[in-house]
């Protein structure tokens, strides 16, 4: 049940002693996606992309199968066995098709969403195929088509209507409706025009980063950070490295984001 942090003083109106401020550190950290959620009313977010040596999370054509190798593969099934939810743009459930479960299961069961402002997901789409396995939430704009996310709604997705009009707001929305409902941490997995949006509202909290060891160039190929981007390197999003590991040729990088500096 909620103590409205009161916990301390019912603890000890109970007749228990109590001591504060014990591994006060490591506490916080263990638990800052929870105080984030409940302080700010948002969860905490973490965004993963794999890219090559040179930047691209795809080639010129649009393929990004396989830039990491199975290692790296691996390591994303288990942050997706420890999140709430799992987050998509539309443009990666189209091109992708994936089915964002952790294989083998994790300790948590993560809902797949998908940020589908004209709810355009196929009913044949591996997520809507198992929806009524494995929680799908398609979250639409105000133009979605409604007889086609009724049908979604049907096969077992539910629908989470978003009101806001522009991209950036509306994910800050979905993110305000998640936390609202207990979801704690989200993993989005892309793709670059929701990263970008993402990163222009600051609503990221952690990176992680697989780095393949290729090269594919193209003027055109997407990198994994879209949006309206920054002008000056000052209005940077800063980030604190906290692990850099090998994972076969791969390099995984943990980040996390810095608070911005007024």
């Amino acid at each position: 049940a909620s103590v409205s942090g009161q916990g301390v003083q019912q603890l000890i109106e109970a007749g228990v002693d109590v001591v504060c401020g014990v591994m006060e550190k490591d506490a916080n950290e263990l638990n800052r996606a929870y105080f984030k959620r409940i302080q700010l009313g948002m969860p905490w977010v973490m965004a993963k992309w794999a890219m090559t040596l040179d930047g691209k999370i795809a080639t010129v054509s649009g393929r990004s199968q396989w830039i990491s190798g199975e290692q790296s593969r691996a390591a994303v099934h288990q942050l997706r066995g420890r999140v709430d939810a799992i987050l998509i743009g539309a443009g990666t459930a189209l091109a992708d098709d994936p089915l964002l479960t952790a294989r083998p299961a994790g300790p948590r069961i993560a809902t797949r969403i998908v940020l589908d402002s004209h709810a355009r997901l196929p009913l044949e789409s591996k997520l809507v195929q198992t929806a009524k396995q494995v929680p799908v939430i398609v979250a639409v704009g105000p133009d979605a088509d409604a007889g086609h996310y009724r049908r979604l709604e049907r096969a077992g997705c539910e629908i989470m209507p978003l009101l806001a009009v522009a991209y950036p707001r509306r994910c800050s929305e979905l993110l305000k409706q998640l936390a609202s409902r207990d979801f704690t941490n989200v993993l989005v997995e892309g793709g670059s025009g929701l990263l970008g949006a993402l990163v222009d509202g600051r609503l990221i909290d952690e990176i992680h980063c697989f780095i393949g060891s290729q090269i594919v160039g193209g003027q055109v190929a997407l990198s994994p950070v879209g949006g309206d981007g920054i002008a000056n390197m000052t209005d940077a999003l800063q980030l604190q490295t906290t692990a850099v590991k090998q994972l076969d040729t791969d390099i995984y990088v943990t980040a996390r984001v810095l608070p911005a500096i007024d």
